[in-house]
């Protein structure tokens, strides 16, 4: 066997220009197919962990998909809302470790504007339980500061101590602005690749006063810390449970509260939901990453077939020397194979190369937190796949070689 890899190997030299042509269009349709493998289930990794580490979102009932569209992907609106002694009642159970409230309906240039507390900052984790942090400033602290998002700063052009003004609504114009109570932006977050680079954040009581009339919000403007007004109600609530075990017990008490209409759903079971209302898009790149490869691969096989009249002379030499019908086969067989696994090993080097270089990119871009380490079963199958098809395809060029043996 080992002779027969090194006549394969010399054979495959002596015809370089084809064989190196042949190759590199093998690689980039290899490096295709694994790519839309490995972003596939990377990207649906990625994209569960928008937010880490929240047990149980609750809302008003509508759905468990549209509450989490709403309360983590800033999409959509609430049905209703929920009192915010609800909220209250939540954050001082035993079985909550934290609760962070959310608020929604109003935006800043078509950015989405969440009113929240300080919980926000200290307990919303996204990626692999990356905390918020701050490029400049720091979190609220008066009744009109605000704490934006990476994409905010940078769209606008905002810098810590602009002024800004919120709008009433969630469309990018707007003819009802809250002129009169102008935001100082205090803070600007570390870009994260989730909908927080595109909130602008408000405290809960900012929401409030914001939506007073004239006399009243001077009122309290005047003194702000005896006078803020206390919500009524809040959009949503992001809970971290004290043991994990808590989770449906406590899902199941929430949607059976009696003093306000509550439900509560599991972020990963409504992300799953969510993911595959995009099967259709995923099942297409692969079918098309399929197709690439498959017509390298008929490339392979043709290469092979044309060198057949070229090689009339070498196959004449091997059977003269004793090899019979059959090694000839095998011969063209390991050709195939050989050329096949180079082509998977560099597409593999390539991709491992490009996303450890685009990783932090990637990740502040796009949102996509995607590891370097390709090296996971699905891609080896599929590395395996490619293989036996080559061989596959390569068996016209080989029967033709026997034939001609």
């Amino acid at each position: 066997m080992k002779m027969l890899f090194s006549v394969a190997w010399q054979s495959l030299l002596s015809r370089k220009k084809t064989v190196i042509l042949t190759f590199l269009s093998l690689t980039i349709s290899i490096l295709v197919l694994l790519s839309v493998e490995h972003i596939r289930l990377q990207a649906k990794e990625s994209f569960n962990r928008t937010i880490s580490g929240v047990d149980l979102i609750v809302g008003a009932p509508s759905g468990q998909l549209n509450l989490l569209l709403y309360s983590v992907f800033r999409m959509g609106s609430p049905t209703s809302n929920i009192s915010y002694e609800s909220f209250e009642m939540l954050e001082e159970n035993k079985l909550v470790n934290w609760a962070i409230p959310i608020s929604l309906g109003d935006s800043h240039k078509g950015f989405r504007v969440v009113g929240t507390n300080s919980s926000y900052f200290e307990y919303y984790k996204f990626g692999n339980k990356q905390a918020l942090t701050f490029t400049d400033g720091k979190i609220f602290n008066e009744l009109l500061d605000t704490v934006i998002g990476a994409d905010v700063a940078k769209s606008l052009n905002y810098k810590v101590g602009d002024k800004i003004v919120i709008a009433h609504g969630l469309g990018s114009t707007s003819f009802v602005n809250h002129d009169q109570a102008p935001f100082v932006v205090t803070g600007i977050l570390e870009a994260t690749g989730t909908p927080v680079d595109k909130t602008v954040h408000v405290s809960l009581n900012a929401i409030e006063a914001i939506h007073l009339s004239n006399d009243a919000l001077q009122k309290v403007l005047s003194n702000p810390n005896e006078l803020a007004p206390q919500p009524d109600s809040i959009t949503s609530v992001m809970l971290g449970l004290t043991s994990k075990f808590a989770t449906f017990g406590l899902q199941r008490n929430i949607n059976n509260y009696p003093n306000d209409r509550l439900m509560a759903v599991l972020p990963g079971v409504a992300m799953a939901e969510l993911w595959t209302l995009m099967s259709t898009v995923e099942n297409l790149l692969r079918a098309i990453a399929g197709l690439v490869l498959l017509s390298s691969l008929f490339g392979l096989s043709t290469m092979l077939l044309a060198s057949m009249n070229e090689r009339q002379a070498e196959i004449t030499v091997f059977r003269i020397l004793g090899a019979s019908p059959a090694v000839v086969l095998v011969l063209i067989l390991l050709e195939a194979m050989i050329i096949t696994l180079l082509a998977i090993v560099t597409a593999m080097l390539v991709l491992t190369f490009a996303l450890y270089s685009l990783e932090g990119w990637l990740a502040a871009e796009y949102g996509l937190f995607l590891s370097y380490n390709i090296l996971s079963p699905e891609l080896f199958i599929l590395s395996g796949v490619v293989l036996i098809a080559s061989v596959v395809v390569s068996l016209l060029p080989s029967i033709e070689a026997y034939r001609k043996a």
